[in-house]
């Protein structure tokens, strides 16, 4: 993996975050590229339930002050920074007051899911890609964990498609169980309307459970790796009939030799 730069777009990242199969292998994929000499970028939100005091965090001034279109509303971005102690890994985080100031992730205290958890994962995406520009790095491999993050394939395929910086980009997907119950926002495929993209990318996501953002991440994504040990049937199936590369489930000790390898020889086809 020298030289091969490789960016990792999470819903969640320890030491930020409780530890999940989500938050583990976004920490463990880039220390293994970084380990191997590669270079990689981390980004995820951020949420209020995370302790910018103890973890560091501090706003990137060049990089915030843009204003990103959400269903017809502009919405301020701001990006702030932290470092990984003892792994020399930065992290980038997404941050908006009206989508990541509350202090939970996904749900408030009740349980009950955010009724614009839809908006809050376009802002993710977008914010992600318009934040990428800026730095003016390109990435190799894109590699996409967690639901919140899954609608970033979708934009940088569709709404980005004619970007430069991604033309080779290839993007990967990793599957997990950590899904939600019901749906997202039944409004949701006409806010991604709203950004011009076409009605066959998005049909799946007129009902968007969590299976058919998936599918929409899986239909725009160059390779998928199977993050947790049993996920949904549904999804099963659906890998199923796809021809595109795809990792199985990995256990630890296998992790770090799949993974690059895959890169490698299937994502990177070297």
């Amino acid at each position: 993996m020298k030289d091969k730069r490789v960016l990792y777009v999470s819903s969640e990242v320890i030491p930020y975050l409780p530890e999940t199969e989500i938050s583990s292998m976004s920490f463990e994929a880039p220390r293994m590229v970084n380990k191997n000499d590669g270079q990689i970028r981390i980004f995820m939100p951020r949420y209020g339930n995370i302790n910018e005091r103890r973890h560091q965090l501090h706003e990137v001034i060049r990089l915030s002050g843009m204003n990103l279109v959400i269903n017809d509303l502009d919405m301020p971005l701001i990006i702030k920074v932290a470092s990984i102690p003892k792994e020399r890994m930065q992290v980038y985080f997404i941050d908006n007051e009206d989508y990541f100031k509350r202090k939970a992730t996904y749900a408030d205290e009740d349980g009950n899911f955010f009724s614009d958890n839809d908006e809050r994962a376009i802002f993710f995406a977008k914010g992600v890609i318009e934040t990428v520009k800026k730095l003016n790095w390109s990435p190799d491999i894109i590699h996409v964990h967690g639901w919140l993050a899954s609608f970033l394939p979708l934009y940088l395929r569709n709404y980005y498609g004619n970007e430069p910086l991604f033309e080779n980009s290839k993007i990967v997907t990793s599957v997990y169980n950590q899904g939600f119950d019901n749906t997202l926002n039944l409004d949701l495929a006409n806010k991604i309307r709203f950004d011009a993209i076409d009605d066959d990318v998005i049909a799946p996501l007129e009902n968007p459970t969590f299976e058919n953002v998936m599918k929409v991440a899986i239909d725009n994504s160059d390779a998928i790796i199977i993050g947790s040990k049993d996920i949904s049937e549904e999804l099963v199936q659906y890998l199923d009939t796809l021809d595109k590369p795809i990792l199985p489930y990995q256990n630890i000790e296998d992790l770090e030799r799949e993974y690059l390898e895959f890169y490698k020889t299937k994502v990177l086809q070297e």
